[in-house]
């Protein structure tokens, strides 16, 4: 059978290597010069390919009805695309969080290998050439009309694989297409949701986050609570970074696709009862981190409270964290009070940052 295939992404690349696979006459169509460009740029250009968490880990970690995707979880696994792609000689490496990543840290690597192997399969590529509608007659899909160096073309086929992906990222071609595909066949397409995004600060939050943008920190623990039933959204530990806008980073982009399914959410940020409360020393409690914060005031005593910090904290933190504590900054350690340190570990074990948008 002639199959096409709408889409060079990672998951129009999959689909043509697996329909060859069965044995197909297989071509991708994408509107692009070349396929794979968001591949390209994931993971800051390293591509952050899989998880090693184990399956039922990964449909926990879906936001919504994660149990939808068990058949296709179990079908094709993150063992699998690893597997695949260290049968073609690129080797992996897994980091913090239970990435998995290439061991060149270059996604192109992982380009090359679908590239190699969808040669090896004989898998045709049309760049330059925009899908406009799925063709059907008597109920059937038989092919497709697209756009080809500025020339409307039909493409007749016996099966079609929609494969075009989302609307988040205009530059590398995803634009929404596919929706408007899949309407002009009867679909009914819900509201468009943002997932996998920054989230903004307000107010005064959105200062404290302007001050520090660009500080990436990394080994924190973080949660997103609804403020007015104290409910906890979603927690998470790793790698976070501010904007002059507010939060962004791995763990924060996790969170941002569960804050936006959350009930009424439009509503709570709208009047600010969205708080991300961030743990900088998770790993300490927080007598255990009040003993650590005597031990350095042991040693500097005779400095002031501006200067006591740079063992604890990153240097562009510190003013931050002075002024939330309200601690006197030319305050001498020695003088500085029980109850005004009991705020700064209260502070730097809570942190909190008001969300108003994604």
């Amino acid at each position: 059978m002639k199959v096409i295939v709408i889409g060079g992404g990672p998951a129009g690349i999959m689909a043509a290597l697996h329909a060859s696979k069965c044995g197909n006459t297989v071509t991708i169509l994408e509107k692009m010069e070349s396929i794979g460009k968001k591949l390209l740029i994931t993971g800051k250009g390293r591509c952050n390919i899989t998880s090693s968490l184990p399956i039922e880990e990964f449909i926990q970690n879906v936001p919504g009805n994660g149990m939808f995707l068990y058949s296709s979880f179990n079908k094709f696994t993150n063992k699998d695309i690893i597997n695949m792609l260290e049968q073609e000689g690129l080797k992996v490496k897994e980091e913090r969080g239970h990435r998995i990543f290439p061991v060149t840290d270059n996604a192109k690597d992982v380009l090359n290998v679908f590239l190699k192997l969808l040669k090896k399969q004989n898998v045709k590529i049309e760049t330059n050439t925009k899908v406009e509608e799925i063709i059907v007659e008597e109920g059937k899909a038989i092919g497709v009309q697209c756009l080809f160096s500025g020339k409307k073309q039909k493409i007749l086929a016996d099966k079609i694989i929609l494969a075009t992906g989302g609307k988040s990222y205009s530059v590398t071609g995803s634009t929404g297409d596919g929706y408007l595909i899949a309407q002009k066949l009867g679909h009914t397409i819900t509201k468009i949701k943002p997932s996998l995004v920054p989230l903004t600060a307000s107010k005064q939050s959105l200062k404290i986050c302007s001050k520090m943008q660009g500080l990436s920190l990394k080994n924190v623990a973080i949660k997103i609570k609804d403020i007015s039933t104290n409910k906890i959204i979603y927690e998470d530990f790793g790698e976070m970074l501010f904007t002059h806008f507010g939060v962004s980073g791995p763990i924060i982009l996790s969170g941002s696709a569960h804050l936006l399914r959350f009930p009424n959410v439009e509503n709570l940020l709208e009047q600010e009862k969205i708080c991300l409360c961030i743990d900088l020393k998770p790993a300490l409690t927080e007598e255990q981190l009040e003993k650590r914060i005597l031990r350095d005031f042991e040693k500097q005593k005779n400095k002031e409270f501006k200067n006591s910090l740079n063992e604890l904290l990153p240097q562009k933190m510190i003013e931050t964290i002075i002024e939330l504590s309200k601690i006197d900054k030319e305050k001498k350690i020695n003088s500085i009070t029980r109850e005004e340190r009991k705020k700064l570990v209260s502070l730097l074990k809570n942190l909190e940052i008001t969300i108003n948008r994604f």
